[in-house]
């Protein structure tokens, strides 16, 4: 998947709030802290967005770019057990005369929910999983479901990519419920085609998802609300844990792991079955001040990438498998080598109301490269103006200085209809 381009970015356009997605499972929700904004109850949102962006490319210049993206989602119940969902946004890019356009159908799918306790939906479903903020490894159903990417925020990354087709049940009870689901096989390889629906990304083999979500102790706490899954692909059969605990008022300490048996993303590019038990594990903290500011530190750790050794003798060697085992790794949303830390910074109504401060360092703890972003954004009645920031620093073939651009200058205007 192509990283957006080293940018400036002037930007008019409409936002289009995360979905409220029929996943929304209780133990789902402490993953999702993506910051949505505030509004009336209705059953459609819309946003148009325009950016301008420039780059510095390590090896060659690039013109700078423009892009609009439209971005809307309906979610309508009618005749009370029925709600009808559908999400979809299309980014047009303009970059030294040439235009692309690139459309993701998030999602479309029907619900029906026969009692209050018991729910099913048959459609296009983007499931999220994960406590973990920057690396998600029980987010099983992301491999593939990038079109098109416009900013390197992981809460963008998650709301804008393509849900996979499924049958999904769950069932309710007083402290858990329990999420069934099932994704077949509908194509064998991914489109490039501008208003394709990518089954061949969204579907490529057949996968099924059990979600266990069940209180601990008798008086509902929350600090004993783990939530476990079960998944199944022809590659792999993987246990997951999902865990988060509130320590006094103001710090949040989570754990997301995922194990099995599974190859290694070289072995997947090589076409090698060296499948081995593997883990991935997400975990850290989060402390927020009473000034609206938070901070997250979260380490991370994936068994099927590459260790030191690895990842020394792949940046060494031949260009044709590097970048092979970096497109796959991407492909995945992966880390690309085996230890990873990142710190991510929030801080809303910074010094002046309305003027948030956001940002995160990615730091690869095998070969000491980093990836830096920044945003300014004001939030207005229905408008935002943002200025984001990105630099990717580190030796050449590094993780981060393996990258194209060196840094990317982004700012946008989006209005939200």
């Amino acid at each position: 998947m192509k990283h957006p381009g080293p940018w400036l970015l002037v930007a008019l356009g409409a936002l289009l709030p995360a979905a409220a997605m029929a996943d929304d499972d209780a133990a789902l929700q402490l993953a999702d802290r993506t910051a949505d904004r505030v509004e009336a109850a209705r059953d459609w949102r819309f946003l148009a967005e325009l950016a301008g962006a420039d780059a510095q490319y390590r090896f060659n210049d690039q013109p700078a770019e423009a892009r609009l993206s439209l971005d809307g989602r309906i979610d309508r119940r009618f005749h009370d057990d029925w709600r009808f969902v559908l999400a979809d946004r299309l980014d047009l890019r303009s970059s030294g005369g040439h235009q692309t356009s690139i459309n993701t159908l998030k999602e479309a799918y029907l619900g029906w929910q026969p009692d209050t306790d018991l729910l099913f939906d048959l459609g296009r479903i983007n499931t999220r999983y994960g406590a973990g903020f920057g690396y998600n490894p029980t987010d099983f159903f992301k491999v593939g479901a990038l079109r098109s990417v416009t900013s390197v925020n992981p809460a963008s990354l998650r709301e804008n990519r393509l849900g996979s087709v499924m049958l999904r049940g769950q069932t309710l009870w007083d402290g858990g419920s329990l999420t069934a689901m099932y994704s077949p096989k509908l194509a064998d390889t991914p489109s490039d085609d501008a208003f394709s629906l990518d089954l061949g990304a969204s579907n490529p083999q057949d996968r099924w998802l059990l979600t266990l979500s069940q209180s601990l102790c008798a008086s509902g706490c929350d600090n004993l609300n783990p939530q476990w899954l079960l998944y199944h692909d022809s590659d792999t059969t993987q246990l997951g844990l999902n865990w988060s605990v509130l320590l006094g008022d103001a710090t949040i300490v989570y754990v997301e792991w995922a194990g099995g048996r599974q190859p290694s993303v070289a072995g997947r590019v090589a076409g090698v079955d060296d499948s081995a038990f593997r883990n991935a594990v997400a975990t850290g903290l989060s402390w927020t001040a009473a000034t609206k500011l938070t901070l997250t530190l979260e380490y991370q750790y994936d068994g099927a990438a590459l260790d030191d050794a690895g990842w020394s003798a792949l940046r060494t060697g031949p260009v044709g498998p590097y970048l092979g085992y970096r497109q796959r790794a991407a492909q995945r949303q992966d880390l690309t080598t085996r230890h990873a830390a990142m710190l991510y910074a929030q801080w809303q109504d910074a010094l002046i109301p309305r003027v948030d401060l956001s940002g995160f360092v990615r730091q690869d703890l095998i070969d000491d490269s980093r990836l830096s972003w920044l945003e300014t954004r004001w939030r207005g009645d229905s408008t935002d103006i943002a200025l984001q920031w990105q630099y990717d620093a580190g030796d050449a073939r590094s993780n981060y200085g393996g990258l194209p651009q060196r840094q990317i200058w982004q700012a946008l205007l989006t209005h939200y209809f």
